[in-house]
């Protein structure tokens, strides 16, 4: 079940309409500490196609599940030359945590203030995926996804995307 924390709630209420940014534009730069320890910017991911999903919180059901689906398809994302990185308002410890009893190795993000997520449009408790080409333009949006079908949503708009 999705746990409201006073924080979340302030994140969400502080950037309800927060604007979609516009596809074929570049996609806001960010710099945020992952579950190992090391910083990431939209920069490192230039070559790649990376897929950003922003989720709720760690340990939760539906991100669980997200978070599995894109576990279990991630050697079909790096055959398309893809990275895929989560994002939410959680503590780098607890994405360390959470990658760790889920058996994640695609990075976790801690936007713990909420500033990325509202750049992306997509606050604190969003869960919305953006598809991102190797020159850091954005190429795909996805609203409120399904935990369930979200990753197989964004490996067929890739691969429309890439021509495969």
């Amino acid at each position: 079940m999705f746990k409201f924390t006073p924080a979340l709630v302030a994140l969400a209420l502080a950037a309800p309409l927060a604007a979609l940014p516009q596809l074929g534009q570049p996609a806001p730069a960010f710099n945020l500490p992952s579950n190992s320890g090391k910083n990431f910017q939209l920069k490192d991911f230039q070559g790649k196609w990376l897929v950003l999903y922003f989720y709720p919180a760690d340990f939760t059901g539906g991100c669980t599940v997200q978070a599995r689906r894109f576990q279990q398809d991630l050697p079909l994302y790096q055959k398309l030359n893809a990275q895929v990185v989560g994002v939410s308002v959680d503590t780098v410890d607890s994405h360390q945590k959470f990658c760790d009893s889920e058996g994640l190795k695609f990075p976790l993000l801690a936007d713990s203030q909420g500033r990325v997520g509202a750049m992306y449009g997509a606050p604190g408790g969003a869960r919305n995926t953006y598809l991102v080409d190797p020159q850091g333009l954005l190429r795909r949006v996805f609203t409120q996804v399904s935990p369930t079908r979200n990753s197989s949503e964004v490996r067929q708009a890739l691969k429309e995307l890439q021509g495969s």
